[in-house]
């Protein structure tokens, strides 16, 4: 199972940006799917975004697309997640997760989660 450790949560105004980070013990990964999930008070957890370790293509939910961007370094074992124009509706914990189901491009069947970081975002 892969370890995931996410970093880089913190509180910033609207309209700022951040990047979140999320390091991966599992030195094979090529047949991974890896992204972002959050969860915000009261909320159902919901997907976020999503690349395919090995070609890097990535997905996104509608409500961040063109606002955040997902990344990863295959040498480094590491993905990141920049968040730019963050909205107050944007906060929320949110987990590095990885599937290796195929097309599990939502991580609806991920089956290794980080701890997860507080992202908040104020007014």
């Amino acid at each position: 199972q892969v370890q995931l450790v996410e970093s880089g949560g913190r509180l910033v105004q609207a309209g700022n940006s951040l990047r979140l980070s999320c390091a991966a013990s599992e030195h094979t990964l090529t047949n991974y799917i890896m992204g972002w999930l959050r969860q915000a008070p009261g909320k159902e957890r919901e997907f976020v975004a999503a690349i395919a370790w090995s070609s890097g293509s990535t997905y996104y939910t509608n409500s961040v697309k063109g606002r955040f961007t997902i990344s990863r370094d295959n040498a480094k074992n590491t993905m990141w997640l920049q968040m730019s124009r963050l909205q107050p509706e944007d906060t929320a914990v949110y987990y590095c997760a990885s599937s290796n189901v195929h097309l599990d491009y939502e991580l609806k069947y991920a089956n290794s989660w980080g701890q997860g970081t507080q992202v908040t975002v104020s007014l």
